[in-house]
């Protein structure tokens, strides 16, 4: 079983990327899915989260609004971003780890794909195999971020620069990439090298013992 971490810059297209390679028969999972599970009522990290944040973050029906913790999380004047992620990533890690070694004992040749955005911030590239890293232009990103949250270009510029800096540069990450994808052309052209990367991640995969890292 192959495990491969997928990350890049916000609004870079990684959830594309990621949706791609699971239409092509990858097992993938997306981190920030697994952290809203976690962060329902009931949940430990909802706990955690409340007893950070504080009650300001609960909607009337008592679950965490989002938009608002990361409102404060990623504030200009004050950033929590690391205190957010000091109680989250945790809980998202561990349960990223147990999803990739149920999916390699059922499937011993299978492609295991976490989409993370902080993977190398979070220092867990040790946790992959293989490391695939999205990217694309600065103004793609704020063009696409506008489209997705119906916002104006000027709101979603400041919201990728906000988020970009808590994060590393894409150039960096591409750096220490394995294989990167240059979302910057048409859906096709991405799919394109979603393919051509997806045949070498196969030949890997039934050929992986898990102590001959590259």
């Amino acid at each position: 079983m192959l495990k491969v971490g997928l990350t890049g810059g916000i609004a870079c297209g990684k959830s594309v990327v990621a949706d791609m390679f699971a239409a092509r028969g990858a097992h993938v999972i997306k981190a920030d899915e697994i952290a809203h599970r976690l962060m329902r009522p009931g949940q430990p990290v909802f706990a955690a989260v409340v007893a950070a944040f504080g009650k300001e973050i609960l909607r009337p029906d008592g679950s965490i609004d989002r938009p608002q913790l990361a409102s404060m999380a990623f504030a200009a004047s004050h950033p929590r971003v690391a205190e957010l992620n000091r109680v989250v990533h945790p809980a998202v890690v561990a349960e990223q780890d147990r999803w990739t070694e149920e999916i390699g004992r059922r499937d011993p040749q299978a492609i295991a794909m976490v989409e993370a955005a902080l993977i190398f911030e979070a220092g867990v590239r040790d946790h992959f195999d293989r490391m695939l890293v999205v990217t694309c232009e600065p103004e793609q990103k704020v063009e696409r971020l506008a489209a997705r949250l119906h916002i104006s270009r000027e709101a979603a510029r400041q919201e990728v620069d906000s988020r970009s800096r808590s994060q590393w540069p894409d150039r960096e990450k591409a750096r220490l990439a394995d294989f990167v994808i240059y979302n910057t052309g048409s859906l096709d052209e991405t799919a394109e090298q979603v393919d051509r990367i997806l045949r070498e991640l196969e030949r890997e995969a039934t050929e992986w013992r898990g102590d001959n890292r590259k």
